[in-house]
């Protein structure tokens, strides 16, 4: 079976080689005679397809591959650092949709997976949604015809076929690691290791409901966005059910117009948004096309399919709002320094020389009209500079890039004239004034304080401690012929080590 893998993997990157992706630009001069003889060796016979065809043509073979070679052609779709710019915005057109599976399989599932589904929900329609890992249904909930209900139903055996091509995909990521040197600041087997995180959690959709559970915490005063309630009586590893939403979906410009929509206001609020939760929670939904963005009638923006979701941890959001600030103040020293101090960029380069080459992406769109100025296309471009700068690609910041991406791409499909950095402004400045200002100074001193006022508060019970075993060795003293049973003794010295120790411990 293995074999079998390695030849459908390398059916797709056959594809990809023909298309002059996966390698550098300079490839033919730089490399080896040897790596080169290989490439031509694999590419004989293998279809090359014109460039007004190609990101559809490469969509339907990989399409054919299967579920996780999908999911690896959108992964790929958010590195053009791998496989290039043109390679990237051709795998965009990579739609995540399949034929629905039957409804044999549907009944089997949930009658396995929810023992009293009949006491949930009732009348399940047929799929009206089916993509690679699962498919949806509408249902009602029981006695209550006018509850609808959504059940997400993942694809039979899909976790299986999944585990399979991952660890496939892992062994390849190894080789390829091995033999390049070169690759290994891209970090092939951390990329799989991000795509293999992101799969598990779509194949358990436990998951997807603690998710959109946190989600509906973090945004509960957010206004203007919202996520469906889930329904944890119908929800289990294969099954999740939700509330269904009614709302125009944010690929229908026209119904949205119709509707009297601000479609400027809905473009500004969507990145807002989306920068809110990665920079405020740590926290973001990972795949927010228009196909999983619904927008009710008052213009409330509900996030539907939480499958994948990003994190960032304290440094990550520092960084991503530092270099989104420095870019907007043209503060590219500053920019440079957070690479530096976040270890992104080794040490031994200097500020200024790395702040000159930022300033070669910054000052070019200064002139530009706003509609002209990509977020998304800049942090890609900041990630080609890095490359002249030993900077190692960061796993955390995939699927930050990734999202950026999408979510640039439905703001301008809602408003082509969107000023991007103004859209941004107030939430960046906002998140580093309480990061960076008096309060956060506050904070990080009762931080720091608190180990040291924790042993003030335990210090009482530990002078208590000493005391005790202090009157003990006295007693021993006053009578000396009555000495201790040794495991007495044992115990004083015990506890007097223990108390010692407790406090040096404590007070630092």
């Amino acid at each position: 079976m293995l074999v079998v893998r390695l030849f459908r993997f390398l059916r797709m990157a056959r594809l990809l080689l023909a298309q002059d992706a996966l390698l550098p630009p300079d490839f033919n001069e730089r490399a080896p005679l040897g790596l080169r003889i290989l490439r031509a060796v694999l590419t004989i016979a293998a279809p090359r397809f014109a460039d007004a065809q190609r990101g559809s043509a490469l969509s339907d073979r990989i399409r054919r591959l299967g579920p996780t070679y999908i999911k690896l052609g959108q992964f790929l779709a958010t590195r053009p650092d791998i496989i290039g710019m043109q390679m990237a915005a051709d795998l965009q057109h990579l739609q995540d949709r399949l034929p629905a599976f039957g409804d044999a399989h549907v009944k089997r599932i949930i009658a396995t997976d929810l023992a009293d589904s009949e006491k949930i929900f009732e009348n399940m329609g047929p799929a009206i949604a089916a993509a690679s890992i699962a498919q949806v249904h509408q249902a009602h909930r029981l006695g209550q015809p006018n509850a609808r209900l959504a059940i997400k139903i993942l694809r039979p055996r899909i976790d299986r076929k999944v585990v399979r091509d991952l660890a496939t995909f892992r062994v390849i990521a190894r080789w390829i690691e091995r033999l390049m040197p070169s690759t290994r600041r891209l970090r092939p087997v951390d990329a799989i290791d991000t795509l293999s995180h992101s799969l598990e959690a779509e194949t358990d959709l436990r998951r997807e409901a603690a998710a959109i559970e946190e989600m509906a915490y973090n945004s509960r005063d957010d206004v203007g966005f919202s996520v469906p309630r889930v329904l944890w009586d119908g929800t289990a590893r294969r099954v999740l059910t939700m509330e269904w939403v009614d709302g125009i979906a944010a690929s229908d410009i026209e119904a949205l117009r119709a509707a009297g929509l601000d479609l400027p206001d809905l473009a500004t609020r969507l990145i807002r948004i989306f920068l809110t939760h990665a920079l405020r929670d740590g926290f973001f939904h990972a795949d927010m096309h228009q196909g999983n963005l619904l927008i009710k009638p008052d213009g409330t923006i509900v996030g539907i399919d939480l499958g994948i979701t990003g994190r960032l941890d304290s440094d990550s959001r520092r960084f991503l709002a530092e270099i989104l600030s420095g870019f907007i103040t043209r503060d590219y020293r500053k920019v440079a320094r957070v690479h530096l101090e976040a270890g992104y960029v080794p040490k031994r380069h200097s500020v200024e020389d790395f702040a000159q080459a930022l300033r070669s992406i910054g000052e070019p769109i200064r002139d530009l009209d706003a509609s002209d100025i990509s977020m998304s296309r800049l942090l890609t471009q900041l990630f080609e500079v890095t490359d002249q700068f030993d900077m190692r690609t960061q796993p955390q910041l995939l699927l930050l890039q990734k999202t950026m991406v999408t979510v640039e791409g439905v703001a301008r499909s809602f408003d082509p004239t969107l000023n991007i950095w103004e859209a941004a402004d107030p939430v960046v400045t906002k998140w580093l004034r309480k990061q960076l200002g008096p309060e956060a100074l506050i904070r990080d001193i009762a931080e720091a304080a608190r180990p040291s006022l924790q042993a003030a508060l335990r210090l009482p019970e530990t002078l208590a401690q000493l005391e005790r075993a202090g009157a003990a060795l006295e007693d021993m003293a006053t009578n000396p012929t009555e000495p201790p049973k040794p495991t007495s003794s044992r115990l004083v010295w015990l506890a007097l080590s223990v108390a010692a120790v407790s406090l040096l411990l404590h007070w630092r």
